[in-house]
């Protein structure tokens, strides 16, 4: 049973995702917040699997709250969903830098909800190729500057070339394609990136490709 934190300010919003999620034989809702403080206090209380965080939300904002869980290690496993009401906004790369597996806009169709639920708890970042190619296009040049490169030092050449093909918005299919593997052997290599960076998901790894200077805003092909 997946178990999810439902964190909204906005109790109708919060009643539609339960009734939803609570539906299905696999998933069921472990608790409700309305503020990001009662959201962080749950999460170490009730430990589900994932959170569907508001990034608008009083007294302690969904970022805020997102820092808090996602830098604490003994919540490791508990991946956070941002919610935003439109596609592109503004807080969306920083929800990502902050350690958020990925992001769904609130209309979003109730089967592409429950995917993403699934995914995210799975280990997969929710975040399709055209979504994270807009991202990258809207908000990776506001990002800080590149730091060094030293956290590359441990990574093969082969697994350089995969992060910087995830850093532009590939697929694990679409890399394999590019690198003429099977997409499993995409896959390992992408998780094997992960693991050596210490990267929680995908959507971090994306971050990191362009934090390391290991691909730049502008390349998008």
């Amino acid at each position: 049973m997946i178990r999810v934190l439902l964190a909204d300010d906005q109790l109708l919003v919060r009643a539609g995702f339960r009734a939803l999620l609570d539906a299905q034989p696999d998933i069921g809702v472990a608790g409700e917040a309305a503020d990001g403080e009662e959201a962080v206090r749950l999460v170490r209380e009730l430990r589900p699997d994932a959170v569907l965080m508001d990034i608008r939300m009083p007294r302690l904002d969904g970022l805020a709250a997102t820092r808090a869980i996602t830098g604490d290690p003994a919540l490791h496993d508990v991946k956070v969903v941002m919610l935003t009401t439109f596609e592109l906004d503004e807080y969306v790369f920083e929800a990502i830098r902050s350690g958020a597996s990925g992001f769904l806009v609130k209309d979003t169709e109730p089967e592409e909800l429950l995917r993403a639920v699934r995914a995210v708890v799975a280990g997969d970042a929710l975040l399709s190729p055209g979504v994270t190619r807009r991202l990258i296009a809207e908000f990776a040049a506001r990002s800080k500057e590149p730091a060094a490169a030293s956290g590359l030092s441990e990574l093969t050449e082969r697994e350089r070339e995969v992060m910087a093909l995830v850093g532009i918005g590939l697929s694990n299919e679409e890399i394999a394609r590019r690198l003429v593997v099977s997409p499993l052997t995409a896959k390992t290599h992408v998780s094997r990136t992960m693991v050596k960076l210490g990267a929680r998901d995908r959507a971090q790894l994306v971050v990191l490709a362009y934090e390391s200077g290991l691909v730049r805003p502008g390349w998008l092909g």
